[in-house]
């Protein structure tokens, strides 16, 4: 990511962690209504406490978006994790569009192209290693 973007990413994130149970609620009602299957992978989940990680590792990310290196084997171990939960490789691009979705109830008119297209840049670097982790561990052992 160039420093624009990274720039756009962090600014923006200030904007909304404020409100950050409400934009978490806001995105797993988006991705339900998206991805109707996906409300099963949660029916044993504490929400409020799902909500918490989600906006956990959203700030970690947004923390972390100029050292990403650094985060990547946290994120292969949680691709991992998400596929014991039956999440499927379809599931990442529905969360990507909640994402970007939310983002932009909450930004408003402040939610521009550019900004649009830099938590585009950021999902895909961020969900990578975890699709690339969940797809080995979906491989059966030779």
């Amino acid at each position: 990511m160039n420093k624009t973007e990274i720039e756009l990413i962090r600014k923006t994130w200030a904007l909304v962690e404020p409100t950050a149970d409400a934009v978490a609620q806001l995105f797993y009602r988006r991705l339900f209504e998206i991805a109707p299957e996906t409300e099963k992978l949660f029916a044993e989940t504490d929400m409020a406490e799902q909500r918490t990680k989600l906006i956990g590792a959203l700030s970690l990310v947004v923390d972390k978006i100029d050292q990403l290196d650094n985060v990547v084997p946290v994120l292969r171990e949680l691709g991992r994790g998400h596929v014991k939960h039956g999440v499927e490789a379809r599931h990442y691009d529905s969360v990507g569009s909640a994402l970007l979705w939310t983002l932009e109830q909450g930004l408003g008119e402040r939610f521009t192209g550019q900004v649009r297209a830099a938590w585009t840049v950021a999902y895909a670097l961020v969900s990578g290693p975890m699709r690339q982790a969940a797809a080995d561990a979906s491989r059966p052992a030779i």
